[in-house]
């Protein structure tokens, strides 16, 4: 279980924590936690574990409790902590007025206390695809992706569509198919966010780790093809790509938060990056040689654009020639990927069966196989979330009230 902390609200297990209640944890939290040495981090999140647990009623006090007493005795907490701990959770149990339920006597026996389940009669699932499960990628990338860089969270692994999958829901999408960008391949493996994101690429041109160029840069405006050069980088030797540009275009586009690697030789850039030099001078040669002279416009699809050259640039292609030069080494980024649950017009998953399910509905980006196939258009992914998320809660409420 993961938990997101924040000032205004709080998430645990999809409960949210209202803001008195926080208001109270973090007043507790500090009477008592701040006055502990914690042994660990671990032993730290294990405590905001507990807390949040209780705060949000997703566990009772008594099992919290037990929980408590059952890390103790595997050792994660120090011996003298326990108390304290325990102190604390019954205090918080008090100023919450929830009951501490104490084990009930039956024939003059101690029995367990029981406490009541309540289900749900409708779910509506919308956590994601897969996008930080190596693992699962691996099935169908191989090795290769253990070089792809997640631009969100560690913990979008997926668990979800797995369970649903697993339990007869209908597949769509390509599992190879994602939104994946080019991003700076200095940045960290996850949650580099967009500041990692390198959009400069129409400008450039890309090369592979034996600097060649491998696609059309200028193919499309960028909105509709960024979403695709994560993809193509993936598909190159070792993952790695670089985006090179000159003086010129320096200013043309969102900068990332790396500084470029910068030469005032083709050859001297190519040794900065790691790239055969010689073999990238001829790459920049033949393709300087090869554009057809026009008006340079990045507005429009204008008519700077290469010939007899493969691949082509079909747009925006300059000389470079202009130093400094520069260049940024390229990953995959990945965002999230389209492998899904089918649904229908109301949201509802279908089964394989080709049956929708009654009261399990999707949204987002677990379903998104269901509208992207190849390629994406910037927004798609927000939009997916917000028609079929008021879709399936709309159903859903309609489904518990007939």
């Amino acid at each position: 279980m993961s938990l997101q902390v924040q000032k205004q609200s709080c998430i645990v297990s999809n409960t949210i924590v209202p803001q008195p209640i926080l208001d109270l944890y973090y007043h507790i939290e500090k009477k008592f936690v701040k006055q502990n040495s914690w042994k660990n981090l671990l032993e730290k999140d294990l405590w905001f574990e507990l807390c949040f647990c209780i705060l949000s009623s997703n566990v009772s006090f008594e099992q919290a409790k037990s929980a408590t007493v059952h890390l103790n005795n595997k050792h994660f907490l120090e011996p003298y902590w326990i108390m304290e701990n325990l102190n604390s959770l019954d205090t918080i149990a008090s100023e919450l007025s929830k009951p501490i339920c104490l084990p009930k006597k039956k024939n003059g026996m101690l029995r367990k206390y029981r406490f009541p389940n309540v289900r749900a009669k409708n779910i509506v699932v919308a956590s994601g695809g897969f996008q930080a499960n190596v693992s699962w990628l691996k099935e169908y990338w191989g090795e290769a992706a253990d070089n792809f860089i997640i631009r969100g969270t560690p913990y979008d692994k997926g668990r979800m569509l797995r369970v649903l999958l697993d339990k007869g829901a209908k597949p769509v999408g390509d599992p190879r198919q994602c939104h994946a960008v080019a991003i700076d391949a200095r940045a960290p493996k996850f949650d580099g966010g967009i500041v990692t994101r390198l959009d400069c690429l129409p400008f450039s041109i890309v090369v592979n780790k034996h600097a060649r160029r491998f696609y059309d840069e200028g193919e499309d405006f960028w909105p509709q093809r960024y979403a695709i050069w994560g993809r193509l980088v993936a598909q190159q030797p070792d993952q790695i790509a670089y985006s090179i540009i000159d003086s010129k275009s320096l200013e043309l586009f969102m900068p990332s938060v790396f500084p470029p690697i910068q030469s005032d030789s083709i050859a001297g850039l190519g040794k900065g990056l790691g790239i055969d030099p010689n073999t990238f001078e001829e790459t920049v040669t033949e393709y300087n040689k090869s554009i057809k002279p026009g008006t340079f416009d990045f507005s429009i699809m204008d008519d700077c654009e290469t010939v007899g050259l493969d691949p082509p640039k079909s747009h925006w292609a300059r000389p470079l020639d202009t130093p400094p030069y520069y260049g940024y080494p390229l990953r995959p980024g990945i965002t999230f990927t389209y492998l899904g649950v089918t649904v229908n017009e109301r949201a509802q998953v279908v089964m394989q069966d080709d049956k929708p399910s009654p009261n399990i509905f999707a949204a987002g980006e677990i379903m998104a196989g269901n509208i992207l196939g190849k390629g994406y258009m910037a927004g798609f992914g927000m939009t997916i979330g917000t028609v079929f998320g008021r879709i399936a809660g709309k159903e859903a409420a309609r489904n518990v009230i007939e």
